[in-house]
């Protein structure tokens, strides 16, 4: 599909059966993507045959189960290569998530290289998973995280960044598209600035990989993660890229399994990429799962999901522009699928009940992200976040249960 107009979104919904739920006696509209998004009748389905037909350890056995797994678990990750453009497949190293990628990069890249008077480089927008994984390396090795700050349109001051981008940045880490503003950053400029001084950028890509193409090699990513259930995907899995250059340098970041050659009492010989950093048995429904998940959005198109959500989010705005007492929060010019929001009289949280109360599914709280709600002044934000089976229809019921929430604690 290459365009909205040949967007089949009803096509589209009829391969997620949750959608066809009730809440409260009124029809589910899912809009808490941000956080999760539901998964199509083909991951389901591709879960399930694996455990009823397929399933055995990887790696390790030469009987058929065994080798039917490791194949269908090996595809994945030729899948994963080609939906963010790798180099090769052995630069895709399978974790839980993106706050696991994140936390083995500090551990493996970052804590060995560093020490006091380094710097880290990361942004006031960024998730906790993209904070505090920094602060714990800086306390290890002496070094001092660096934030560059946001603008009130929830966009990053880069004259600020290019003032904090020195000699003593060792490493840059940001996220792609804000989980709690929706701001896409200028990546693949920062990467620029900071590969001209020759600092390494990971890119926290959990809210980009769902909605907008990635090419980590156009962007020249040095790393790059996201996870599984935010594209469709099982919990408990994700990606790690990382330049091949890179992962070959960098320690294990755990022991044991398929992480190993040979073992002895006198040392230990560790495996070649990408398994030198996948200890233990793998999640492998959850990366069977994923490449299922890869599968169905690239049939989709991620053009026309970007282009639909797109949609969504312009309506959206403009409808919710238009109720009195509603303030949003964050509004960069170039923008993903999602609005955080404020009331003036009522708190996010009962925001997020009473539109459950008429099956409106939203997200209320701090989106772990709190320097976020710090740097707006606001303890929380209600947030609605759009994913490739959402309507139009579904915003009007959002706007509507919006408007009778106020009425009701006018």
């Amino acid at each position: 599909m290459s365009n909205v107009a040949q967007y089949d979104v009803v096509s589209i919904r009829n391969d997620f059966p949750i959608l066809e739920r009730s809440i409260h006696g009124k029809p589910l509209v899912y809009l808490d993507n941000g956080a999760s998004v539901q998964r199509p009748v083909q991951v389901i389905r591709a879960i399930e045959q694996l455990y009823q037909e397929n399933y055995a350890n990887v790696h390790r056995g030469v009987h058929t189960l065994s080798q039917e797994s490791t194949r269908l678990f090996d595809d994945a990750r030729v899948k994963v290569r080609g939906f963010i453009h790798a180099a090769c497949v052995h630069e895709v190293i399978f974790t839980s998530g993106t706050t696991e990628s994140i936390n083995l990069v500090a551990q493996s890249y970052a804590r060995p290289r560093l020490q006091k008077g380094d710097e880290i480089l990361i942004t006031h927008m960024e998730h906790h998973s993209n904070i505090v994984p920094w602060q714990i390396v800086c306390e290890q090795t002496g070094a001092q995280l660096k934030v560059v700050p946001i603008s009130d349109k929830g966009e990053l001051e880069m004259d600020r960044f290019a003032e904090l981008l020195s000699e003593k940045t060792k490493l840059v880490s940001v996220v792609h598209i804000s989980n709690a503003l929706g701001t896409v950053n200028p990546v693949k400029q920062i990467i620029d600035a900071a590969h001209a001084i020759g600092v390494p950028v990971l890119v926290d890509g959990a809210q980009a990989a769902p909605h907008i193409p990635v090419d980590v090699q156009k962007l020249d990513a040095d790393f790059y993660a996201f996870s599984g259930h935010k594209v469709y995907g099982p919990t408990g899995v994700g990606v790690l890229y990382g330049k091949e250059a890179l992962l070959k340098e960098m320690p294990p970041y755990q022991g044991g399994g398929d992480m190993i050659l040979s073992v002895s009492f006198e040392g230990t010989t560790y495996n070649q990429l990408p398994y030198k950093f996948e200890a233990g048995t793998p999640n492998i429904a959850g990366v069977i799962g994923l490449g299922a998940a890869v599968d169905y959005v690239q049939k989709i198109g991620l053009g026309a999901i970007a282009a639909h959500e797109h949609g969504l989010l312009e309506y959206a705005t403009a409808k919710l522009r238009q109720i009195n007492g509603l303030r949003i929060i964050g509004e960069a010019d170039q923008k993903a699928g999602l609005i955080s929001f404020v009331l003036d009289a009522v708190h996010p949280h009962d925001i997020g009940t009473m539109l459950d109360a008429e099956g409106v599914a939203i997200r209320a709280g701090h989106h772990c992200a709190q320097p976020i709600m710090e740097r707006y002044g606001v303890p929380a934000t209600a947030r609605a976040s759009f994913a490739m089976y959402n309507t139009f229809q579904e915003i009007d019921v959002l706007a509507e249960a919006i408007q009778k929430t106020i009425k009701m604690f006018a």
